[in-house]
């Protein structure tokens, strides 16, 4: 006996190798779901950084362009055809939209097509970004909430991150079922036991810090709104009291401004920033580090607390309602209220004991794990197709053959194995074949 599989179509204009934490999210529960044996499917912008020769299977990008004031970021422009054809050719079970420009406006088209439920997650808080958009003459923050109220119309259910976003969605009077469910990470990619004490010294060593000195890392977007700018301001009063280094790993368009600030504050000896680290590399810096700290006050989770904490390292951060679920305990670490508590929260950290609760700690790896993150999107793509078939029967359509057999089976979540037939076998390559014709002619993406 084994769970009935799925064909599962993720749409999003935000994709690897961007680096965000949606593409992060998202390859993280592709990843997931094809472990637990389902199908997924990528539908994405094309990007000039990306290889497509080394891309997955199960990527299918199409022409996109920079999004204004924001060219790290793409926006799909064509290519409906192609993913219609693609998504029927596989006979989705759901659709998964992820963005709410092209590719999320897109997913919705096909789904409406093939009578198939579409479920949204609203990764970000928008109020927070709109002046990347032409310096916010386009779209101010009073009108996010119109925007995302008009394009979740149609939309079956959404999935929320935290209590902050379902807060917000609350509160835009959006009546449509809800779901928080934190993004998970893959705890192998962080707690590598084969990185050794001496290894995370030579990290240290690298960056000219010594077996006495607290190291505080950052490790984000280097943004305006990740507010970094009010960690270094409040080195002037620690430095006075405790050595101390902060490295601050990552790019972006504040990168200059953060310089100049550590320059006019004449914190040059004890700041270090590092530019972007490959993936492979971060654990290295985390497990280097005394306390991963940020004080962002735009985050709706923030993945890298949790890639922190499975590294083993406490965080030191901006109390809000997410974290507030994650650091609850010494043992996660402290949270401050405010810029001007960042300070004496680090010198509390500091000189704090070992608090280390290996109990609580396990229990929360569980929690922060991307297998429990995909276990819950997964039942939640379930009862959405059984509510859209019972919806369809209503109103007297049809009900695909492959959905009425999920719909009977989901209670007990398993079904009979499935003998592959010649006739089977057949159909499958007749599909795979269908599948490298349509990305022939409208393009695995130029």
């Amino acid at each position: 006996m084994t769970t009935e599989k799925l064909n599962i179509g993720l749409f999003t204009d935000s994709y690897l190798p961007q680096v965000s934490g949606v593409a992060t999210s998202i390859e993280t529960l592709s990843d997931e779901l094809t472990k637990m044996g389902h199908s997924v499917f990528i539908f994405t912008t094309a990007d000039p950084k990306a290889d497509v020769t080394k891309d997955a299977e199960n990527v299918i990008r199409l022409s996109s362009i920079p999004l204004i004031s924001l060219a790290e970021r793409r926006i799909v422009m064509k290519g409906v055809v192609a993913a219609y054809r693609v998504a029927q050719a596989y006979d989705l079970d759901i659709i998964h939209t992820q963005t709410e420009f092209g590719l999320g406006i897109l997913g919705k088209l096909v789904a409406r097509q093939l009578k198939i439920p579409v479920i949204h997650t609203l990764h970000t808080k928008y109020e927070d970004y709109v002046h990347y958009i032409a310096k916010g003459k386009i779209l101010r923050p009073g009108m996010v909430k119109y925007v995302i109220k008009s394009y979740l119309h149609g939309v079956d259910g959404i999935i929320v991150p935290s209590q902050i976003v379902l807060d917000i969605v609350n509160n835009y009077g959006v009546d449509l079922e809800k779901r928080v469910i934190a993004t998970g990470i893959e705890l192998d990619k962080f707690q590598r036991p084969e990185i050794t004490p001496s290894d995370t010294a030579d990290i240290r060593a690298d960056l000219g810090i010594t077996s006495d000195e607290i190291m505080l890392l950052s490790l984000s977007r280097i943004a305006e709104e990740k507010n970094i700018q009010a960690i270094i301001k409040s080195l002037v009063k620690v430095r006075t009291q405790i050595p101390v280094k902060l490295v601050i790993v990552g790019r972006g368009p504040y990168l200059d401004d953060l310089k100049k600030l550590v320059k006019k504050l004449d914190l040059a000896d004890i700041v270090t920033f590092t530019g972007l680290v490959e993936n492979n590399l971060t654990a290295y810096y985390y497990k280097a580090a005394d306390y991963f700290i940020s004080a962002s006050t735009s985050e709706t989770q923030g993945l890298t607390y949790i890639e922190a904490l499975a590294s083993g390292t406490p965080v030191l951060a901006t109390n809000n309602a997410y974290l507030q679920t994650l650091v609850t305990a010494p043992t996660f670490g402290y949270l401050f209220d405010n810029d001007d508590e960042i300070a004496d929260v680090i010198l509390k950290a500091a000189k704090s004991t070992d608090n280390y609760d290996k109990a609580a700690y396990d229990t929360k790896l569980y929690e922060i794990s991307a297998e429990y993150f995909a276990k819950q999107v997964y039942e939640f793509y379930l009862d959405k197709i059984i509510s859209n078939t019972q919806e369809l029967e209503t109103i007297g359509e049809s009900v695909p053959r492959r959905t009425a057999r999920i719909v009977r089976q989901a209670p007990a979540k398993t079904v009979k194995t499935v003998v592959r037939t010649p006739k089977k076998l057949a159909l499958i390559a007749k599909k795979t074949v269908k599948h490298a014709k349509i990305l022939r002619k409208y393009g695995k993406i130029k």
